[in-house]
């Protein structure tokens, strides 16, 4: 077939299309043909992991579609267990390839929807699938973005008039995190054993953590590589970026309050990160740009960038508490908030001549609002356990108890459609017994 204009990208995006999909067309469904995000599946028919896109309630098997003909991108790219090679294509291909999906699952197109044979093949139920890690990570970075929540972390350790320290405000502040740690949703999350040190001694003890916390967080999966000494430039940055998924980055508050000075956290953020299954792009967000909070001071040249870098994003935390018969929604909020944007996030990283490469993750930091609740993290929201949240049996909770479960989810909310993320999920096992 031939190759769609990928110029042509943002008729993916136009709100009144509708897929032969009938799920697909349900308002509230996080898949809709304006959506197709990426992902790596395998189900009871074929246990091989292969690349799919989510569809309403179903995924779109894109080996299949290229191995009879129906994209220009070759089979073997989708045919393997992560979307490295597809990603390393480029930009112009992710749009071509999301683009002529696009025209197969549009409800006027009869070439997919009328083939019998070639449907039973290439679709299957999500509830049917297994869904894996989406990329292989070679690195992992967690920034620390958000004026809201570095505000109340700020004023709850020190004198709330300096609770941005003087580099907050110029730098998107950021660490090195551990990629061999991070998850795909649903894959449960072992409470970790670490040194805390108690205010009533002298020595700290080993043991399980007893504060551990969510980060309400998205990321941003990195779509080149780049070369030692080789920086982005922040207006070229988003092109550099192939979309996006949500992040919780499960953190041990006490193990973090004895180890983070003088390097930063350890232990306490090496133990889990949680990722969702499938990625959404960045041109499948793009008719929800927004502005970027004001910046001030103005960030120095190589950090500024014309245009709406903010995303209007709405982020939600469930917390299904153990013994529990209802979950509760424990915070909302919105990734407009976010100061620092992802274009100079990953301008900053590479600044220094960092090289990046295909499929590395970079987390937003955990995701705040201005209103009490709408903290991305309990440590906030119960203000370090001093404040309790009551769940729907009246039970209350600080941090985080074995059996406990934690939801996340996001979505932008079109004209009688939504573009999601589905979900990011985890339960908290009971700490490894210590030898």
């Amino acid at each position: 077939m031939s190759t769609p204009n990928p110029m042509d990208w943002q008729t993916a995006n136009a709100a009144h299309r509708k897929s032969w999909v009938a799920a697909a067309n349900d308002p509230i469904s996080n898949f809709p043909i304006q959506n197709l995000p990426f992902g790596v599946f395998s189900d009871r028919r074929n246990v091989n992991p292969r690349v799919g896109v989510a569809i309403g309630d179903l995924i779109l098997d894109l080996a299949v579609l290229a191995g009879n003909g129906l994209l220009t991108q070759s089979r073997d790219v989708f045919a393997c267990s992560s979307l490295n090679r597809f990603i390393a294509l480029g930009q112009a291909e992710w749009r071509a390839a999301r683009l002529q999906i696009s025209l197969l699952l549009d409800a006027n197109s009869a070439r997919l929807r009328d083939d019998a044979a070639l449907r039973e093949q290439a679709l299957v139920a999500q509830a049917d699938s297994r869904m894996h890690l989406p990329v292989d990570i070679p690195g992992y970075t967690d920034f620390y973005s958000s004026k809201e929540h570095a505000t109340n972390v700020g004023s709850m350790f020190r004198d709330p008039k300096t609770a941005l320290l003087p580099n907050w405000l110029e730098i998107p502040i950021g660490y090195n995190g551990r990629a061999s740690s991070v998850i795909v949703s649903e894959t449960p999350i072992r409470r970790p054993n670490g040194q805390i040190k108690l205010p009533e001694s002298d020595r700290p003890v080993f043991g399980p953590c007893r504060k551990l916390d969510i980060e309400l967080e998205t990321g941003f999966i990195v779509g080149a590589n780049t070369a030692l000494g080789e920086p982005i430039a922040c207006d070229q940055a988003e092109a550099h970026i192939f979309g996006m998924v949500l992040l919780n980055d499960w953190s041990a508050r006490d193990i973090q309050q004895w180890e983070y000075v003088p390097l930063g956290p350890f232990n306490s953020k090496g133990f889990a990160t949680t990722i969702s299954p499938w990625i959404v792009t960045l041109d499948a967000f793009d008719p929800f740009r927004c502005a970027q909070p004001e910046q001030s001071p103005e960030p120095l040249p190589y950090l500024r960038h014309a245009g709406d870098h903010g995303f209007d994003i709405h982020l939600e935390v469930d917390l299904l508490g153990a013994g529990e018969r209802a979950a509760s929604t424990i915070a909302r909020t919105n990734f407009r908030y976010m100061y620092w944007t992802m274009a100079q996030q990953l301008t900053h990283h590479t600044a220094s001549g960092c090289n990046v490469r295909v499929g590395d993750l970079m987390g937003s930091g955990t995701i705040s609002g201005p209103t009490a609740d709408s903290c991305g993290s309990l440590l906030e929201s119960t203000w370090n356990g001093q404040r309790p949240l009551t769940l729907p049996s009246g039970n209350n909770r600080t941090f985080l108890q074995d059996g406990d479960e934690v939801v996340l989810r996001g979505w932008c909310q079109g004209d009688g459609y939504r573009v999601g993320f589905g979900t990011c999920s985890g339960k908290v096992l009971a700490a490894p017994e210590l030898a």
